[in-house]
């Protein structure tokens, strides 16, 4: 009896010990071709700010890690890639690849790695689809799989991160998902965004704002330099991507050359800075001659969530009324839409003096 009962504490202990601890998850994993690299691990919404690392050895890795609850998270790979992973309390992530395609990997251990292991490989059929099939691919799984959280994975990549996104489309389809989705702190922050980013659309009047430029003189859309005058402002920040920022003030100083006598239009930069001696420098080294303010609040700046500034550089073209006219603009289209306004202006002005004569 007492050697039964022996016996019967090995085998309880062999069966717990095989499995995952309920407040941890396992990931192990094969990708050919990945070495001896490392792989980095952070979380998509609440867990965003927490960032594990996963290292490999002859191209295989084992990591387990507490988790209380389902999180979405990104895989980084070879600091390129992210890919999505579903992970929860008790589950067992098995994870295979090859290095030479790591937007394809095979992850099982839960329903959601699944299927979004299965929508991956239908996207990658021998014809590349258009961005419009692929849209139409995410929002087709997205009302049929209104409680998976690949849905919010795909609601953000092909809906909400586009230069324009359809904040119609996007609304109708947060309202296709169920509660378990709808409480997810995402979905609150992006029905705010909307919210903001409404009051911003085409044919609104633009927000208030009050910033000091370099002098500390505080500016506003009413300041002498800008009355009654249509008004293209740019919100840069000395530390964004410097080759988007070149071509940006490129185009924005031989705008200035042009019409900084124009009595039609005007020009004012925003920075998002949080150092006024780099924001200062960036001005001098770049030649930015037209007026500068900041209010060294970065990205938490008030007016880049009034205005919802999501990326940088960003233009707003505001009419003489301060409504806003036109967003994002570049190149010929920027340059021929100032021209339509000013063109605009100097015919509306000579029709008011031919009715005064």
């Amino acid at each position: 009896m007492k050697k039964n009962s022996i016996l019967i504490l090995i085998v309880i202990c062999l069966f717990g010990c095989s499995k995952t601890p309920q407040n941890e998850v396992s990931i192990t994993g094969e990708i050919k071709g990945l070495g001896t690299d490392t792989l980095y691990l952070y979380g998509m919404d609440e867990r965003h700010d927490h960032i594990d690392t996963i290292f490999v050895k002859d191209d295989k890795f084992s990591y387990s890690t507490p988790i209380d609850t389902i999180t979405s998270a990104f895989l980084l790979i070879r600091n390129h890639t992210e890919y999505p992973i579903f992970l929860d309390k008790g589950n067992k992530i098995k994870i295979k690849g090859d290095i030479s395609a790591p937007e394809v990997l095979t992850i099982d251990g839960n329903i959601y790695n699944q299927e979004f292991t299965a929508f991956q490989k239908e996207l990658n059929d021998p014809d590349t689809p258009s961005e419009q099939a692929l849209e139409q691919k995410a929002e087709e799984f997205i009302k049929q799989h209104p409680s998976s959280f690949v849905s919010l994975y795909l609601l953000d990549k092909y809906f909400v991160q586009k230069e324009s996104p359809d904040f119609n489309k996007i609304k109708k389809l947060i309202g296709t998902m169920t509660g378990i989705l709808q409480d997810k702190l995402y979905i609150e922050q992006l029905n705010e965004s909307i919210s903001q980013a409404e009051k911003t659309e085409i044919g609104k009047y633009a927000p208030f704002f009050s910033l000091p430029n370099i002098k500390g003189v505080h500016i506003t859309r009413s300041s002498e330099d800008f009355k009654k005058k249509n008004l293209l402002i740019n919100f840069w920040a000395s530390w964004s991507d410097s080759a988007s920022n070149d071509r940006s003030n490129s185009e924005l100083k031989e705008l200035y050359k042009k019409y900084k006598k124009n009595k039609y239009i005007g020009m004012l930069g925003i920075s998002l800075d949080v150092d006024k001696e780099q924001w200062k420098d960036a001005i001098k080294r770049d030649t930015l001659d037209w007026e500068q303010v900041c209010d060294f609040g970065g990205l938490h700046s008030e007016v880049a969530k009034q205005y919802s500034v999501k990326q940088l550089p960003t233009n707003i073209l505001l009419s003489a009324e301060g409504k806003i006219l036109a967003k994002n603009l570049r190149g010929e289209e920027l340059k021929k839409k100032i021209e339509e306004v000013v063109s605009a202006a100097e015919e509306k002005e000579a029709q008011a003096n031919k009715r005064k004569k």
